[in-house]
Parts: structure tokens; sequence; C-alpha cells
């Protein structure tokens, strides 16, 4: 436990460059080499748009880093928050750390933007990808980018988290996003033992479907339960699926990175009712 706290205390730049350029790269070369979707649709231009919304993501993130470096420095020094309070052995801290700044930082904002309407205007712009593959997973809009670095924020003040929890957490965060996203087929068997504790694809794409209930169900980024425990986890043959989000289904809404910006500016657009719900 000394090492993992010492490495994540002082991890470097360029180490946490690298867990996102190489989790980029490595479920980039997967799902090419084992798709469950292997559609004709512009690749590059596709990889393009969301690897400016990775960047916008990565500016912010960093222009705001002193913020959350702030935050954990002072729970720290004040003995404030879960894990100061209670005084566990490291072990413990890492875990249950790990399982609040998750719930917290990832799973409620992420439930909270669907159900606020706001903040749904700036998330929704993640749901419009109509070919969801592990770029995905940073495409967000930089207002979505504020918002989701707000929670992390309060997350660390709750819970009391150390920079190095911190700093794990994220890279789990980085790694596991990347990996739900990924457009990769999983054997049954692999999927089922890694969904008893963490998020997959399987799991994950369900949330990607164009059209409620599923797109607000599986929620979940690093683990599986919380979807389970709050009622919120849809299973579904992945093959069903449709991906984006039925009010911005043209091709040119969703792909247009001048009118992905300007769509939470645009007014709010109310999900559409149908008659029947669908069974997939």
């Amino acid at each position: 436990m000394e090492a993992i706290v010492n490495y994540f205390s002082e991890m470097p730049t360029a180490h946490r460059s690298a867990v996102l350029i190489g989790g980029l790269t490595i479920f980039f070369l997967i799902e090419n080499a084992a798709p469950l979707f292997d559609k004709e649709y512009n690749k590059v231009k596709h990889t393009g748009l969301n690897v400016f919304f990775t960047i916008t993501t990565v500016l912010i993130n960093f222009l705001m880093a002193f913020m959350l470096v702030f935050t954990s420095d002072w729970v720290v020094a004040n003995n404030f928050g879960l894990v100061q309070w209670l005084n566990l052995p490291t072990i413990w801290v890492m875990i249950l750390g790990l399982l609040l700044l998750d719930f917290l930082g990832a799973w409620l904002a992420h439930y909270t933007e669907h159900h606020v309407k706001w903040m749904w205007q700036f998330h929704v712009i993640h749901h419009t990808d109509q070919h969801v593959d592990t770029t995905t997973a940073n495409r967000h809009h930089p207002g979505e980018s504020v918002i989701r670095f707000t929670f992390t924020i309060l997350a660390v003040f709750i819970v009391g988290a150390p920079m190095w929890l911190v700093f794990l957490y994220q890279s789990m965060s980085v790694a596991l996003s990347q990996f739900n996203h990924s457009n990769v087929k999983m054997p049954k068997w692999l999927d089922n033992a890694l969904l008893l504790v963490f998020c997959t694809p399987n799991m994950h794409r369900v949330h990607h479907h164009y059209r409620q209930p599923y797109s607000d169900s599986n929620y979940g980024n690093i683990f599986s339960f919380w979807d389970k425990i709050f009622r919120t986890y849809f299973v579904v043959e992945n093959e069903k699926l449709v991906y984006g989000v039925d009010t911005y289904m043209e091709k040119e809404e969703a792909s247009s990175l001048s009118n992905l910006l300007k769509i939470p500016f645009a007014g709010y657009r109310d999900p559409i009712q149908y008659d029947k719900e669908e069974e997939l």
C-alpha cells in the first residue's frame, strides 16, 4: 500500500497523460480488431470530432486543477471528510474512498445531468454520438466538463480524499470510461465476470440507445453496482441498440462541431413521447 500511496502522491504529469493516450490507443486497436458494430462511416471525421472534445476536457481540467489540489490539501490539513473522520487503515481509505468518489463524482453527477434540464442540454452532446467507441468517452461539451469537475471537487470535499486517492480515482475513471465505451465484442463469460464489480461495454452501451427509458439507465462509470442498488440497471442485447438521442438524430446536428457547441444555448427539446414503450 505504501508504494501505491507514494506513486500516486507524486504521479508525474507524463504518466497521467499516458493513461489517457495509452488507454485510447489500446482500446482503439482492440475494438478495430474485434468490433461489435462494423458499420461504414467516416471514422476519421468521427475520431477528430471526439478528439477535439477530449482536448477541451483536458484543458478545462488543467485550468481548474488548482481548485482540486487546494480542496484535497485543505481536507487533509483540517481533518475533514468521511475517510478523515473514520481514521481507517490505508487499504480501507482506498477502497471506501474509491467507492464514494465514483458514486458522488461520477454516478450521481451523471444521474443529475439526465434529470436537470439545463445540465442535460450540455450532457446531450455526449449522447449525440451515433457511432459509440472508445473516443466517445471524452466527448463532453466544455460546459459539461466544468459541471463534472465541480462534482469531483464536491466529492473530494465530502470524502476527505488525499491527493494520492484523487489521482488513483481519476486514473481508474479515465481507463474504465474508455473501456466501457469501446466498440469491442466481448465473450459473455468475461463480461459476466467483470460485471460483478466493474461497468463493462455491454452494460454501458444500453445507456447510449437513442430513446428512453434505456438512455436513463446504466449510469455507472467505474463500479457496476450503483445502478443495481438504485434500480437503474437494464440488460439488453447489444446488437439491437441504436446509438444517438432521438431529439438530435439528423446527421448534421450530430456531427457538426459548430452545432454541437451551440446546442446547450439553443433551447431545451422535450424527449419524444412514444405510444408504446419499445421492447428490445
